[in-house]
Parts: structure tokens; C-alpha cells; sequence
């Protein structure tokens, strides 16, 4: 016979974490399923280096908060693991550790989720996988001649693994030029095709750039209704790097590192890569854009009467000395490739008509089409910080308001 809970979490990172802890406290009969350990994709699916691009101040969920002595500081990747652990054990979060989710079906009562080992039924289920299933490569990555290794941000570890010669880095995300700066230094000749970047200042008029986003409420307004999902979904992420002493990173520092820069890659045949040749065009709406986010900061210092002085340098200009339309990726050296594209969601356990025509869930704020269907974690999906550890707390207490009100459950005042 299934065992029955009153709502199912599928993911047990921070937002499953996180509204494991809201359901909890409304007295809700819950249970959170993960594929691996708790927090498996920080744990199992991204490379040794990486670093928070949030200060330690902001790793903050519900009912827990960072209290060392680095508040200043970025978190690297095992820390957070361990963080997430310990949140869990905290708030006594009834996780399923090593169990994976094979489908989920409707139910006459709500929904059944069907694991390697049992049969659950729930009355609603809650999406915590994030937005992060598997890498977003396009179709045309197929096309790549063979001898031309090809590696993703989810199975990069570190340098030492990538063999000797030149490096293709494709996507100028925060990801991206990390890799690029971290390839570079370990000795690879590096080419970094970037399409859409915001560049901005790891610190800006003495604050670290997140502090000021976090006073001036910019990360935690609400999303514009009418902005389209798709184009919530696909944002560019800032070029950022979480490091003591702060740093900034930017098309500009790697180029004086000697990482070559051409366009968005947008096609191959064999060795031979198309670009759009739109690098100096790209590097233009990345500078629009941060100083639209810089303006806005200003507006709050000064309605605020801050004291925070401009700072002296002015940004740096990127050059563009030449952008080709297209590379060969053999006479250029290059022997590998690594695909920095961001990720893409993944619902073929899913068997319910609740997906788009895109492949994403239909839903609004994380409420779903399908009633008794939430998500979390989605960018954009609530907020600006929706994907953001600081963010999930939020929006996992406004989708509890939801839940209980689908089950008849009366939110109490506490909550």
C-alpha cells in the first residue's frame, strides 16, 4: 500500500530545504525526496574552485543564518554542502536521502510520485529541482568533429583534468569567464566566445555590489507580471567572482591575461565554428546594462543621504581588435571545448500535462497550472533572487500560503 503525505518536496537543496522548513512549521505532513545527499548538486555536479558569488552575510534561509567570522567572505562549494547539511539536521527536515523520483502521475486524491522503491501518493507536490537539471547545449554541439573533447560545466572539475593544448570556452556567464581565468592561468591558450554579460564591480563606492543591491531592495522586488516567462527564464547572469580580497572579473581582466575574445558561437561543422561576429555590440549592452544597475544604486545612496564616495577609476573599455565569423577550431589549436551555456529543466519523470511548449512548467510565481503542483527555485520566479540561496526563504513562505490554502489548511500567525 503508498504511503500518503499531505505534500511531497522533490529536491532537497536549499529550496526544498527551505519550504521543508514553512511546511513544517504550519504542521504540514510533508517528506523530501533526493536523488543523492542532501545538497547532491552543489555536492556532486559543480567543479572544485567554485566559490559563492554571494557574500557569506547572505547565505541566509529559514530559521538559519551564516554566524562565522568571514561575513565578508564567499563560501566555497564544500562549505556550502556542509551549511545545507547542517540546516537540515537543524530543522529536523524529513529527507529521503538516495532516493530517486521515476514518475510522477496523477492521482483521483492528488498525485503519485513512483521511486526505485516505493510508491508514494501526496495531495500536492512541490518541484524543488531548481533550474539546473542538465547542461543547455544546442543541437548543433552534435556537429563537432570528432577528436575535439567536449566538456560541460557539469562534469568540469578543475584545470588539471583538461588536456594540454587550447581551450574553446563558450558563454561569457559568470561561469564562463571563471573558467576561462582559471584555464588561462594553468597554462591553456583560451578563447572565449560570449554572447549577452553584465559585467559589474565586485565592489562599488566601498560596498560590495550585493550589499547594495540587498539595501536598495533591488534583488528582492517582484517580478513584472508582464514580462514573459521565457524571458525571465533566459536573464544574463552577472560576471561576477566570489573571492578574498574581492576582485573584479570581466571580458577586460581576461584579455590582459591574454584570453582571446570572439562573439557568440552560434553554429559548427566539423573544426570550423560560426561566430556572429557581434563581440563589440555585446560588450556595449553589457555596459548599458550595469550602468542602468549603477544608476539605480546612486538614486538610493543619495535619496538615503549616504555617505559613500565615487569611486576614482573609471570601468575599464574592452577592445575588440578583431571578431571573426568564424574559427577553425584545428588550426587554431584548440583541442577542447568547454560548455559554459547555464543548464536547462528536465520533467521526463513528469508524466503530466503541466509543461509548455518549450518543455517548461506552466505556472505563475511557482503556482503551476495544474492544481496542487508548486515549484521553486525557478529564476525570476517570484523576485529578482528567486535562484538565490538568500532568495528561496521567500518565496517558499508565499507558496506555503498557497499549499495550505489548497489543502484547507488555515496558515497560522506565526508563519
Amino acid at each position: 500500500m503508498a504511503e500518503y503525505f499531505d505534500v511531497i518536496v522533490i529536491g532537497a537543496g536549499q529550496a526544498g530545504l527551505a519550504i521543508s522548513y514553512c511546511l513544517s512549521a504550519e504542521g504540514i505532513d510533508h517528506v523530501v525526496l533526493e536523488k543523492g545527499a542532501i545538497a547532491n548538486r552543489w555536492r556532486a555536479e559543480r567543479w572544485a574552485s567554485l566559490r559563492l558569488l554571494t557574500p557569506n552575510w547572505m547565505t541566509r534561509l529559514p530559521g538559519y543564518a551564516y554566524d562565522g567570522s568571514d561575513p565578508d567572505g564567499f563560501m566555497q562549494k564544500d562549505e556550502l554542502v556542509g551549511f545545507l547539511g547542517r540546516y537540515a539536521r537543524s530543522i529536523k527536515a524529513p529527507v529521503r536521502e538516495f532516493t530517486t523520483v521515476n514518475a510522477v502521475t496523477r492521482d483521483a486524491g492528488g498525485f503519485l510520485v513512483a521511486t526505485d522503491d516505493a510508491t508514494l501518493r501526496a495531495r500536492a507536490v512541490v518541484i524543488a529541482t531548481g533550474a539546473c537539471d542538465r547542461p543547455n547545449l544546442p543541437d548543433w554541439a552534435s556537429h563537432v568533429a570528432p577528436g575535439i573533447t567536449q566538456v560541460t560545466t557539469e562534469n568540469y572539475n578543475h584545470a588539471g583534468d583538461i588536456e594540454p593544448g587550447g581551450v574553446l570556452v563558450i558563454g561569457g556567464s559568470a561561469t564562463g569567464v571563471q573558467l576561462a581565468e582559471e584555464l588561462r592561468h594553468a597554462g591553456h591558450r583560451v578563447t572565449l566566445a560570449s554572447g549577452s554579460h553584465v559585467p559589474h564591480p565586485r565592489v562599488y563606492r566601498g560596498q560590495d555590489i550585493m550589499r547594495w543591491m540587498d539595501a536598495a531592495g533591488i534583488l528582492t522586488e517582484a517580478r513584472d507580471p508582464s514580462v514573459p516567462a521565457a524571458r525571465a527564464l533566459s536573464q544574463p547572469s552577472l560576471q561576477l567572482v566570489g573571492s578574498v580580497p574581492p576582485r573584479n572579473i570581466g571580458l577586460d581582466r581576461l584579455q590582459s591575461l591574454g584570453v582571446r575574445l570572439v562573439g557568440r558561437a552560434t553554429g559548427i561543422n566539423g573544426d570550423r565554428i560560426a561566430l556572429s561576429g557581434t563581440l563589440a555590440a555585446e560588450i556595449e549592452r553589457g555596459r548599458a546594462r550595469r550602468d542602468r544597475l549603477l544608476s539605480r544604486i546612486d538614486d538610493f545612496i543619495a535619496g538615503a543621504a549616504l555617505h559613500a564616495p565615487h569611486d576614482v577609476q573609471p570601468f575599464p573599455r574592452t577592445p575588440v581588435a578583431a571578431d571573426p565569423l568564424a574559427l577553425n577550431l584545428r588550426r587554431e589549436g584548440i583541442k577542447t571545448i568547454v560548455w559554459a551555456t547555464g543548464f536547462r529543466r528536465d520533467y521526463s519523470w513528469l508524466h503530466i500535462d503541466a509543461l509548455n511548449s518549450r518543455g517548461e512548467l506552466k505556472q505563475t510565481g511557482g503556482v503551476c497550472d495544474t492544481p496542487g503542483l508548486y515549484a521553486m527555485a525557478l529564476p525570476f520566479m517570484r523576485r529578482r533572487n528567486s535562484t538565490f540561496i538568500d532568495g528561496v526563504g521567500a518565496d517558499a513562505r508565499d507558496l506555503t500560503h498557497h499549499i495550505c490554502a489548497g489543502l484547507g489548511h488555515l496558515p497560522s500567525a506565526a508563519a
